[in-house]
């Protein structure tokens, strides 16, 4: 046992394919390595816990906070450390309720802190397991997904119930995550495309395109083709209006990036709020984010893609 231990986990985003993967298409999913999550376990004389909802006994946390209270007695129970005392302190950069992977980052900060606390060796699939308990209790019953990129430092190729493939990406251009300050509303968005499923003859043609999509991404992505990518994007945004899973606002923060000299923008995510997607030259970035916050975007952040993913584990 150390005095202080820390684990760290990132956001990440779905640049394409949301909703079409409900559906077996395939999507592709991306870590924002440079949007952190940071659990720092230290000693105490009670097992407790801080952070942004609740500070107090982790034998006493709400409700709300029940997948991550599991997740640790789980630990303690796996490494035979039933019990131990000591605080974790919870430090987040990720919005929650936006998409981008929240509840799995702050598992998978969680497991690595107190795995680390007590110089126990982490293994991915361990890592994995135990993180994917905690997000059956969250989401009821998780892909996996968010798991996977919120620990990992590469992009993935997905298809519903088949492994995830790590894929390479070589563009030279820069990305923006803009978040619109609206809760997303996956469930009701889900639900909107299955009913449109039964009732518009024309949606599982748009479900085909987006899959369509996702392959005609990887492949650009692989060949720095950034422009390309753009209008994949933009396509893909319109598809998923024809979903009924975007908004107003979205559509706005959409319309603003385009104008502003982007190559693409979409929502990303489930839709009806969460977080945008805007990929542009680097040399533009600033100013596109500028104009993203003037248009109503709560929060920007960007991501320099050129060598910013590595075969490498956050630890």
């Amino acid at each position: 046992m150390v005095k202080k231990a820390t684990g760290y986990a990132h956001g990440k985003i779905i640049l394409m394919g949301e909703h079409a993967v409900v559906y077996n298409e395939p999507a592709i999913a991306l870590p924002l390595n440079n949007i952190k999550m940071q659990a720092t376990v230290i000693p105490d004389l009670v097992l407790n816990i801080e952070c942004d909802f609740y500070k107090g006994l982790i034998q006493t946390m709400p409700e709300l906070l029940s997948s991550l209270q599991t997740l640790i007695f789980k630990i303690l129970n796996y490494i035979n450390k039933e019990n131990s005392t000591f605080k974790i302190i919870l430090h987040s950069e990720i919005p929650i309720e936006r998409g981008m992977g929240s509840s799995a980052a702050v598992a998978v900060a969680t497991t690595r802190a107190i795995f680390n606390y007590f110089n126990i060796e982490l293994s991915n699939e361990t890592l994995l397991n135990l993180v994917n308990i905690s997000e059956t209790i969250a989401h009821k019953t998780p892909s996996g997904i968010d798991a996977l990129m919120t620990s990992s430092n590469l992009p993935y190729y997905f298809i519903k119930n088949k492994t995830p493939i790590p894929i390479q990406i070589n563009l030279n251009s820069t990305l923006i995550v803009a978040d619109t300050g609206i809760t997303g509303q996956t469930k009701l968005a889900v639900q909107n495309v299955k009913s449109l499923l039964t009732s518009d003859a024309e949606t599982k043609n748009i479900i085909s395109k987006l899959g369509n999509l996702t392959l005609q991404t990887q492949i650009a992505m692989e060949n720095n083709e950034s422009e390309k990518l753009g209008k994949y994007m933009t396509l893909a945004h319109q598809y998923l209006k024809k979903l009924n899973v975007s908004n107003k606002t979205l559509d706005n923060l959409v319309t603003c990036a385009l104008n502003n000299g982007a190559y693409g923008a979409k929502l990303t995510g489930g839709g009806l709020g969460g977080c945008m997607i805007v990929l542009c030259k680097n040399e533009l970035a600033s100013k596109i984010e500028q104009k993203l916050i003037t248009a109503g975007a709560k929060k920007t952040w960007h991501l320099n893609l050129k060598g910013a993913f590595y075969d490498k584990n956050n630890s």
